[in-house]
């Protein structure tokens, strides 16, 4: 049975951010609030973790899952560098709804389990205390958002919780979350910038900061 624990606050409440850490540390699949959509995440260091995830959602393993971070040293340790407009973007975006793929490279992302090919990662520092807080507490997070593939994402934490009962262990309760999905953006090694998704940040305005 899929426990619901409230989170609200700016500081989350510990124990709730205790049984989800308890729920990620045991291989299982959660739902958290982000500043976008609920998501699900899982701790993608433990092993099977990320296959629960894909079978939650019924999504393709081929399609890579983004992590959540919280900040730019974080996501730095996880790849062996960050092209100049993926820096760019981070300063002037996170916390907040922007994706930077970039290259994997040798950085300690190799032992994530994300699916696709493994060849790039999709880093996001969300601007939410929970979901902060649980990446300050685990590391970095395996995510997609809270729905089922190709359809839409419910806005609630009781209808998460009746359309993943017994399969996500733990949903955290922050209220409605009706944002716009994140914009993802592609940062090549070469200093090539590419729009793989326009979300809640225009892709002009992303532009202009990415090529300084």
């Amino acid at each position: 049975m899929t426990l619901v624990v409230p989170a609200f606050g700016l500081i989350p409440p510990p124990d709730a951010i205790a049984l989800a850490v308890e729920a990620l540390g045991d291989g299982q699949v959660i739902a958290l609030p982000t500043d976008t959509v609920y998501g699900l995440a899982v701790d993608p260091f433990r092993p099977g973790a990320t296959d629960r995830l894909f079978s939650a959602k019924r999504r393709p393993a081929s399609v890579e899952l983004p992590v959540l971070v919280d900040g730019l040293e974080s996501a730095a340790a996880l790849v062996s560098s960050l092209p100049g407009p993926a820096h760019r973007l981070i300063d002037a975006y996170w916390p907040g709804a922007m994706t930077v793929v970039v290259d994997r490279g040798t950085g300690a992302s190799a032992g994530l389990e994300l699916g696709g090919d493994g060849a790039t990662i999709g880093l996001r520092s969300p601007a939410h205390p929970v979901a902060l807080g649980l990446c300050r507490a685990v590391g970095a997070l395996a995510t997609s958002s809270a729905n089922l593939h190709g359809e839409p994402t419910p806005s609630t934490a009781a209808v998460l919780a009746e359309l993943f009962d017994g399969v996500v262990a733990v949903v955290l309760d922050a209220g409605p979350a009706h944002g716009a999905p994140s914009t993802v953006v592609r940062c090549g090694p070469d200093g090539e910038v590419t729009l793989l998704r326009e979300g809640r940040i225009a892709w002009d305005e992303v532009r202009t900061v990415a090529t300084g």
